[in-house]
């Protein structure tokens, strides 16, 4: 006999384990597909041979970003089709597929092709990855306020979700460095290509476990008819402005990823040449994420006593007192530097798991804040938009990080006599450019921890008396609509 499952007053399912694990497992699959961008760089600049090339043609597929995420999130905002489950949970489910190979697509090996193929290798494969993480990430964000709409279950959510993108970005992080770096240290771009080809299908499979397992009990549904408004998308990006939730999160989301991606290529490069060990790069990161391990148990009854944004506040705190300890190099003694360099890695992920466990769940908040000063949701163009910016932190950061390398000694200026292409030989590194690069990786994260800081203190503005106020007051719209 089948076990009888318990339902809400309402006649859903009762949120419990079932809906953390499934929305977990659907961060868990965008970063499958999200965790090799960090070895982009590495891959483009010493596989490919594009040099200071790579920095400028990064800079612009972020044009497309610029275009891609609203785009996609005002027309799933738009979409008023009527489908089987959810509208979010079929736009994830097309993205899934085009995952697949769509990550792969950024790493196809042709180190012999003409530099003006390569650019157009790189920009083509980055559109296509970029198109489908954006169907199925812009939707799974939004996703979070639609699940439940009580705060200690969103936290519980976001809690997860944070641990759905740690195993998603550990897992990699550990396991990929001992299959794509040769024994001289170079990185062995065919092994990337297959890595990302594998990683693109288990994407896939966590979230069709995701699709199967969501529960919606928020209805956001609106009736169309004549005298309805249409959708502006225009007005819906002032209203993004004009939200200061949204746009603290967004400046500390960037922070976040400044600190995580900007950083990522800068710290590779510093484990090949600095520490002369590159294989135990990801298992010094993974050693990081015990913080973020140690509080997500704790994340829903401490955003109960005390709040979001209080706790995060004091996340970033954490954050740039382990982001000055960065600065304490001794060059003269590498393995002393490494304990150094750990030690204050993990303070540092203190305060950015406090900050990641929860920042979700702000975002939530932050779309529930939309409705409540304008009277319209916006899920999509609210969490677009927050995507975009998060997204150009992802990918200027990375490549303004790479023009400061350059200038500091990264490029060698080493031409492959084949295609005229500079080449990068990581064993032609002189020990100042070492030091240099490792006093960057200090650099990069304290310029994330201070954003961290700003846009969690001093923009967002949904402390722990603020959101119940918000929550009591649309509680009794929706009650005198109904």
């Amino acid at each position: 006999m089948a076990k009888q499952v318990a339902l809400d007053e309402k006649g859903y399912r009762k949120f419990g384990m079932r809906d953390s694990l499934a929305y977990a497992a659907g961060d868990l699959g965008c970063n499958m597909s999200f965790a090799l961008k960090g070895t982009m760089a590495l891959f483009w600049t010493q596989v490919m041979g594009m040099g200071l090339w790579y920095s400028l043609l990064l800079v612009v597929v972020q044009v497309w970003d610029a275009i891609n995420d609203p785009l996609i999130g005002s027309l799933i905002d738009a979409d008023k089709h009527t489908y089987k489950r959810n509208k979010f949970l079929q736009y994830i489910w097309v993205g899934s597929i085009g995952l697949i190979v769509g990550g792969a697509c950024c790493f196809l090996p042709f180190p012999s092709a003409p530099v003006w193929a390569k650019a157009i290798i790189f920009i083509a494969g980055y559109v296509i990855w970029d198109a489908f993480y954006t169907v199925a990430n812009v939707p799974y964000g939004s996703l979070l306020s639609l699940i439940s709409n009580d705060p200690a279950d969103r936290a519980s959510l976001s809690a997860w979700r944070s641990i759905g993108s740690m195993v998603g970005n550990m897992a990699p992080m550990v396991i990929l460095p001992f299959l794509i770096y040769n024994e001289d240290k170079s990185l062995n771009g065919p092994m990337v290509f297959v890595a990302a080809l594998v990683m693109g299908a288990l994407g896939f499979l966590c979230f069709q476990f995701m699709i199967k397992n969501t529960e919606i009990r928020v209805d956001t549904e609106i009736t169309c008819n004549e005298e309805q408004p249409k959708f502006n998308v225009i007005e819906a990006m002032k209203n993004f402005v004009h939200n200061r939730p949204a746009v603290g999160a967004t400046i500390a989301a960037m922070g976040m990823f400044i600190g995580m991606q900007g950083a990522a290529t800068a710290v590779s490069v510093t484990f090949q040449i600095y520490f002369q060990n590159p294989k135990i790069s990801g298992l010094v990161s993974m050693f990081a994420m015990i913080p973020i391990v140690v509080f997500t148990p704790l994340a829903r009854k401490m955003v109960t006593k005390y709040g979001k944004k209080e706790l995060s506040i004091v996340g970033a705190i954490a954050s740039i007192i382990g982001g000055l300890g960065m600065f304490v190099i001794t060059p003269d003694n590498i393995g002393l530097d490494l304990v150094c360099y750990i030690v204050c890695q993990l303070v540092y992920s203190l305060g950015l798991g406090i900050y990641s466990t929860v920042s979700w769940a702000m975002m939530g908040d932050a779309i529930d804040y939309n409705e409540w000063k304008t009277g319209k949701r916006e899920e999509g163009v609210v969490y677009s938009l927050h995507s975009f910016f998060r997204k150009l932190a992802q990918g200027v950061g990375p490549a303004v990080a790479l023009l400061i390398m350059n200038a500091l000694g990264y490029v060698n200026n080493a031409i492959d006599p084949e295609t005229g292409s500079e080449m990068i030989d990581v064993t032609l590194l002189s020990w100042d450019v070492a030091v240099n690069l490792r006093t960057l990786v200090a650099v990069l994260y304290m310029v994330a921890a201070v954003m961290q800081f700003v846009g969690l203190a001093l923009v967002y503005n949904l402390d722990k008396k603020t959101l119940a106020t918000m929550n009591e007051e649309l509680a009794a719209r929706k009650a005198v609509e109904e």
